[in-house]
């Protein structure tokens, strides 16, 4: 058996808008980062309901920018990331192009 990675947290979530966000903390089990045109939050829903693991802060999963400086093998190796408006509601503003 391979030991799993620790994986990037997510510091902050500035999308208040998101059923995973309780007081700009994201508590999805893990996220999903990247769209071909920019670092797009994919685990971003808009409910009128609230859920996650309150006892939990997301981790990156997967991240599908591969021109990011941070992506190695579609995997995230930065030290942790933040959530927020940029191109779309949600997006990774720790991305930054190689």
């Amino acid at each position: 058996m391979t030991a799993a990675m620790e994986m990037p947290r997510v510091q902050e979530c500035a999308v208040v808008s998101c059923a995973y966000n309780h007081t700009n903390d994201c508590h999805a089990f893990a996220i999903t980062i990247g769209s071909p045109d920019h670092a797009h939050c994919h685990t971003f829903v808009q409910m009128p309901v609230r859920g996650g693991i309150e006892q939990l802060i997301a981790q990156v999963g997967a991240c599908q920018r591969s021109d990011c400086q941070h992506n190695s093998n579609l995997e995230c190796h930065a030290p942790a990331i933040t959530v927020g408006p940029d191109n779309d509601l949600a997006d990774c503003m720790t991305y930054q192009s190689r």
